[in-house]
């Protein structure tokens, strides 16, 4: 999370940590002074069990420069970034990790080896990004997806995108999350895709091809965040003014929704990937430490969520 805020929801999602045990996370390339203090620091705060993977010496190189403690932590050496993406993730493959962590290389490179037909991490859903959203001047955490993954996102792409985000919501609390699906404008015209999609989206939820939540759409942006707005509009809806979720029409939308609030409006944000075989931490480079504990923090909830599922299975 990139800023302190004061609003608490940053320390209310730590504290629901503290009684769960670490889980072991491959780091992909942590070989800049942010991404290794994130995973160390994240380490010392009892959420994760950090497998570096990356050129041994160039990690250890940063840590000395920067006074990182590396003792007791596990490093792969591979010799760069593109083996350090493809080793990450098939030690989660072998069962060594149950979440994946970017560090300081591109997100294209460890998704390429995440979506690898062969060797990645793919399941049925669709991969989608997910902002966590700590905005102090609304009244709970907001999700904000998908800004990072899926550029123009098909109709079935939406399906798993809303489905991603409302397991997620479920996972960190929310018994019955509302989503709001944006757009420019509240009403359905053919001449913009996106206010169909929201409306085929909801029909979908009603119909149980969507699960968990209450949908509510097309939603223009003031309207989905004020129950005011869409009072003086004349909109009647149990998700206006209250939402824990806005899916954006398209990645740019997305991105640009996140960055705004985020500079603008002082956010806090963490980033998390859903629809591979476990979370995937991914934030910018540009994130601060805080930002990224935030995300390790996220993922250990899914990765003990994911746990309890399975035991349940068996």
């Amino acid at each position: 999370m990139n800023r302190q805020t004061g609003t608490g929801k940053y320390e209310q999602l730590l504290e629901r940590c503290r009684s769960l045990e670490p889980v072991r996370t491959a780091v992909a390339h942590p070989c800049e002074e942010t991404a290794l203090t994130a995973a160390i620091q994240a380490k010392d705060m009892g959420l994760i069990v950090p497998i570096l993977v990356g050129p041994a010496a160039k990690i250890r190189e940063v840590a000395n420069q920067h006074g990182v403690d590396l003792g007791g932590v596990q490093i792969v050496d591979v010799p760069h970034s593109h083996a350090a993406a493809a080793t990450a993730v098939q030690l989660v493959r072998e069962g060594q990790a149950e979440v994946l962590m970017k560090g300081s290389l591109h997100s294209d490179e460890l998704l390429g080896a995440v979506v690898a037909k062969d060797t990645g991490l793919r399941t049925g859903r669709r991969l989608s990004h997910v902002f966590i959203m700590d905005v102090p001047t609304y009244h709970k955490v907001l999700l904000v997806t998908d800004g990072a993954i899926n550029i123009a996102p098909t109709l079935e792409d939406k399906v798993d995108i809303c489905q991603n985000a409302i397991d997620l919501a479920r996972t960190l609390g929310v018994t019955r999350p509302k989503v709001a699906i944006l757009a420019a404008v509240e009403t359905i015209s053919s001449k913009m895709v996106a206010t169909v999609d929201a409306a085929a989206l909801c029909k979908m939820a009603d119909r149980g091809q969507i699960t968990g939540a209450i949908l509510d759409g097309p939603l223009a942006f003031d309207n989905a965040i004020s129950a005011e707005a869409a009072q003086i509009k004349g909109i009647r809806s149990e998700v206006a003014g209250d939402p824990d979720i806005l899916v954006a029409p398209d990645l740019e939308s997305g991105n640009i929704l996140a960055k705004q609030l985020s500079f603008l409006a002082n956010a806090d944000s963490a980033g998390l990937v859903l629809g591979a075989r476990v979370p995937i931490i991914l934030t910018s480079r540009a994130d601060a430490v805080r930002a990224r504990i935030a995300s390790c923090g996220v993922a250990m909830l899914v990765a003990h969520a994911r746990r309890q599922a399975a035991q349940s299975v068996v």
